[in-house]
């Protein structure tokens, strides 16, 4: 297969990219591979890392208020879409794959006005501006929560799950507590913000520490490698049952180890919580565009899987409550665990590189 992929702007767009390409390398060696991004995204360095050819074009997307500079936008797109065209014609591509992104827009438009199958991947409940864009032209579309259906065109919509869920599936644990300096045969609860790390989190997290003492369960607390040095200098006395880290590597690698996640409700990480079936208790961030995490995390709320607490209602107080409460109850956060293995999609990137076999041929 000659798979041409594109998505950016955040890790969301890009890591379900990278874990389709993963899948498909394993299943194809001989497979070829063009990932189309900007050199403003982070993909322009994720994406080179890994090894991936990698191209870019020059686009922006659209002031949600009048501006002029949405004339802009529009130039470039349309001058994007026939820079999109020859980077088509020279990979000569099976199909084309967006996973989201202003970049993908138009890639993806460019490969369907050419008759050259097309997929685009939603990763979250709430459909992203460019995939309700594209959603017109594509052949197919993959999603990962059952609401988003309901935003695209019946007949294209298949539920895949993301692909990033099958690169940690089948993870077993390496006793990475231990090298932290934690107990691994004690409950433990992660509280992490994201890779920058999330303040509101951080500031209620240093505010509880003090509650965290003498708890038969142990706190790794990742306050984000920006939030670091002036966390450090706001703790005092801090618990022996609590380690606090700027950063971990490999997230994912610690996650059979875990008891119990505090963070946000991104697409990515939930797809790496059910894909385990680990309990949770959801912060969504109140920053992110048609407050899709809050949606997010509502559709594990609602089978049971998590705990949710918005962010305005966040406070030492409640997040102590809330972590003693699961990690008291070892039945409750079995049946939790259950609950959110049943939402989780160990096999999503073999689903998608199923319909892209369907659609190219």
């Amino acid at each position: 297969m000659r798979l041409l992929i594109s998505g950016g702007g955040t890790g969301g767009h890009i890591y379900p990219a990278l874990a389709l390409i993963e899948q498909l390398k394993k299943r194809d060696p001989q497979a070829a591979v063009l990932y189309v991004g900007t050199h403003r995204g982070l993909e322009n360095k994720i994406v080179p890392a890994a090894g991936i050819d990698f191209k870019t074009i020059e686009i922006q997307g659209f002031k949600r208020s009048l501006s002029l500079e949405n004339f802009k936008t529009v130039y470039l797109f349309l001058k994007s879409v026939e820079t999109a065209k020859k980077i088509i014609r020279d990979f000569k591509p099976d199909v084309v794959v967006g996973t989201g992104g202003y970049v993908c827009g138009a890639v993806v438009y460019a490969a369907a006005r050419m008759h050259i199958p097309t997929f685009i991947h939603e990763q979250n409940s709430i459909a992203g501006v460019t995939n309700k864009f594209l959603s017109h032209f594509v052949d197919r579309i993959g999603i990962c929560f059952p609401e988003a259906a309901n935003e695209f065109p019946e007949k294209k919509v298949v539920f895949t799950g993301n692909p990033r869920a099958q690169q940690v599936a089948n993870i077993q644990p390496t006793n990475y507590l231990e090298k932290l300096g934690l107990n691994p045969n004690k409950p433990t609860v992660l509280i992490f913000g994201g890779s920058r790390g999330a303040r509101r989190i951080n500031e209620a997290t240093v505010a509880a520490l003090k509650n965290f003492a003498d708890k038969p369960y142990q706190v790794l607390f990742v306050t984000g490698s920006v939030h670091y040095q002036k966390i450090k200098q706001l703790i005092n006395n801090l618990p022996t049952n609590v380690v606090v880290k700027p950063y971990i590597e490999n997230m994912p690698q610690i996650l059979p180890e875990i008891s119990c996640i505090v963070g946000r409700a991104g697409a990515t990480s939930l797809a790496e919580i059910t894909a385990l079936g680990i309990p949770s208790i959801l912060i969504p961030s109140p920053y992110v565009t048609h407050d899709h995490q809050t949606h997010n995390a509502q559709s594990l709320v609602k089978i049971s899987a998590a705990v949710m607490i918005r962010e305005d209602q966040l406070d030492e107080t409640i997040l102590t409550k809330e972590i003693d409460r699961l990690l008291a109850d070892q039945k409750l956060r079995s049946q939790m665990a259950k609950k959110a293995k049943t939402a989780g999609v160990p096999d999503a990137a073999d689903q998608v590189l199923r319909q892209l076999q369907a659609i190219s041929k």
